[in-house]
């Protein structure tokens, strides 16, 4: 799958969003087509699409053969029905959108880059798509060199505006994590590997906050407490999906008490130490005696006369 090939996968969702549940017959299909792509569309590229959609997106085009109309069930819930894949099409459509109306939109429209996933995430899901073994130039942070890898690409994930690449490393034998933002270079190989089963990313990092792999770790429960107004915030934008609030626990200044079950790593005691004096937590103790030694360093860093 090229990208190109992969933009008109988008389109033919979209396309099939807005039909809504009446759907579109194949002659329909076939004229928005031609309309927007300027070349006809054989049934047999049609069928060879909706295959690659529904591999790809967990999006199917059903037929309804009474009346011989291609839909997506319930088109208006896909978003809740699979919130990743979703987030996926609606990136790329907007994309797009931007891309086709740059001029005539110029000045109105702001965006925040992320400039890993333009660079690296097609040819990243091209070689998934055909589970084929990737080379990578990579230069860590921490090394001053870089590194040739051979990668199995299992996965590519989305966190804090950049991109990470989840997969094997023949070199260290060993599922890795990569930002793509530090990939110099990518080559996908006339090689292919075998995808382990089962295998679902959203399961590897369900404990977890970010990127971080658990590595044997498991997930405890945190407690903290807040205002009534930092709680609407975490209501729309809660910290980790298994967040949820509880009835009792609260405090005059902090009402809201909220849990949640997460490994405790280095990015979720960032997150919590950005939030300063708008949340307290609760437990586990140990949590909350590292963040309250944070704090008190970040204080003393600032009373500190020069």
């Amino acid at each position: 799958m090229k990208g190109e090939l992969f933009g008109k996968y988008i389109w033919l969702v979209q396309t099939f969003i807005k039909a809504g549940d009446t759907g579109l017959d194949l002659a329909q299909i076939s004229r928005r087509w031609e309309l927007r792509f300027g070349s006809p569309y054989p049934r047999r590229s049609f069928s060879n699409h909706r295959e690659a959609i529904e591999a790809l997106f967990g999006i199917r085009i059903e037929c309804d053969r009474s009346t011989n109309r291609y839909f997506i069930r319930y088109s208006g819930d896909v978003s809740n029905e699979n919130a990743n894949a979703s987030w996926l099409v609606n990136t790329f459509t907007v994309n797009s959108l931007l891309t086709l109306g740059k001029e005539r939109l110029s000045g109105r429209v702001a965006v925040e880059d992320i400039p890993s996933g333009q660079r690296w995430l097609t040819g990243l899901m091209d070689a998934m798509m055909d589970n084929r073994v990737v080379r990578l130039a990579y230069r860590k942070y921490s090394a001053l060199q870089e590194e040739t890898l051979h990668v199995y690409p299992y996965a590519v994930k989305e966190a804090e505006k950049r991109w990470y690449l989840v997969g094997f490393c023949q070199e260290r034998d060993a599922l890795r994590v990569y930002g793509l933002d530090r990939i110099l270079s990518l080559d996908v190989l006339d090689r292919s590997f075998r995808m382990p089963e089962p295998f679902d990313v959203d399961d590897l990092f369900a404990g977890s906050y970010g990127v971080y792999l658990p590595e044997g770790k498991r997930a405890e429960e945190v407690r903290f407490r807040t205002s009534e107004k930092e709680a609407r915030f975490l209501r729309d934008l809660p910290l980790h999906f298994t967040q949820r609030e509880l009835p009792e626990g609260g405090s005059p200044e902090r009402p809201v008490v909220f849990s949640l079950r997460v490994i405790p790593n280095e990015p979720f005691l960032m997150k919590l130490a950005s939030y300063g004096d708008k949340i307290e937590v609760l437990s586990p103790e140990s949590l909350r005696g590292e963040l309250a030694r944070r704090l008190a360093a970040a204080v003393k860093l600032y009373e500190n006369k020069r």
